[in-house]
């Protein structure tokens, strides 16, 4: 029975899609923002608040249809974080239109920028390990005592 086979294959491909991106919305996803990243540094906005800053586009997740692209990015010195954002989605219909003058897509997705915080928390991360306690645990890893299994139970011996 061929026929089942077939409609078995599409199932089992429908499921494994909603666990996360397909591989056409990563590849869209990268065109899309080295396209944007290009045409931020190449074409300037004209908004006063912008002006002679630089934007760091750090990722862009494409919507399932690839409509909607969600632009995470951030200001290259962190000033103004949250003017810039407003600005790029102010000019987000200016910048689609450039977009689609640069793709080959059937539709250019409608962009939606949001403020990239992950260079914030890989700093706090950065300084969390840089501190004494975590660097003495990294430097020598500590020595459970055989007796003791649970890890409470070490918690309370330390404690007395």
């Amino acid at each position: 029975m061929p026929g089942n086979q077939k409609n078995s294959r599409r199932g089992a491909a429908r499921s494994s899609s909603g666990r996360g991106p397909s591989q056409r919305q990563l590849r869209v996803g990268e065109v899309i923002r080295h396209a944007l990243a290009d045409l931020l540094r190449r074409e300037p906005l004209r908004d006063p608040v912008i002006k002679g800053i630089s934007v760091t586009v750090s990722e862009v997740r494409a919507s399932a249809d690839l409509r909607h692209a969600k632009v995470f990015c951030a200001p290259l010195a962190g000033e103004n974080q949250d003017e810039v954002i407003k600005v790029l989605n102010r000019s987000a219909g200016y910048l689609r239109k450039l977009l689609g003058d640069e793709l080959t897509l059937k539709y250019t997705p409608e962009l939606a920028f949001v403020l990239d915080l992950s260079f914030d928390e890989a700093t706090r991360i950065n300084a969390l390990l840089a501190t004494d306690q975590v660097s003495s645990d990294v430097a020598a890893p500590d020595e459970a005592p055989a007796d003791v299994e649970d890890p409470e139970d070490l918690e309370d011996a330390e404690e007395e």
